[in-house]
């Protein structure tokens, strides 16, 4: 189940959000194959995708990390870094080199403090996005290892 277009930034947050996220960023370079954050660390930062893609997977114990999603140009990488206690719920690599928006969570969460119009349509926007990822991992997961590959629409 591929990211909706709707997830991704530009659809997602009013210019004017949008516009104010974007002056506290700063250029990311990650080639092919880095990690970006490991399940379980501690997440301080999050990223949009310029360029390039990256895999979100999950530990399974006993068995190789499955991809539970693949994100391309636009896509939020992370969503962990808004909600306490800020550890990383998935893991991700770069798949193809990636070039990013890199975001400061601390920085991003005062703004959201300061300015609750701001706070909310982040907030939902990355709610939403949390909600895709949740039935995104619960599919794949299903299609690994449930029977008969039971992950599929109802």
């Amino acid at each position: 189940m591929p990211p909706s277009i709707a997830l991704r930034m530009n659809h997602a947050l009013p210019a004017e959000h949008r516009d104010r996220l974007l002056r506290v960023a700063r250029e990311a370079h990650f080639p092919q194959a880095t990690r970006l954050f490991e399940e379980g660390g501690h997440a301080d930062r999050f990223w949009i995708l310029r360029d390039g893609t990256a895999a979100l997977d999950l530990h399974v114990p006993g068995r190789r990390a499955p991809v539970v999603e693949t994100l391309g140009v636009g896509d939020l990488v992370g969503w962990s870094w808004l909600y306490e206690p800020y550890v990383w719920q998935l893991g991700a690599e770069t798949v193809t080199p990636v070039r990013a928006y890199e975001f400061d969570a601390v920085a991003v969460r005062l703004m959201c403090l300061n300015d609750s119009e701001f706070g909310r349509a982040v907030e939902h926007w990355v709610g939403r996005v949390l909600a895709h990822r949740l039935q995104a991992a619960r599919t794949r997961l299903l299609d690994l290892y449930g029977p008969y590959g039971s992950g599929g629409a109802r």
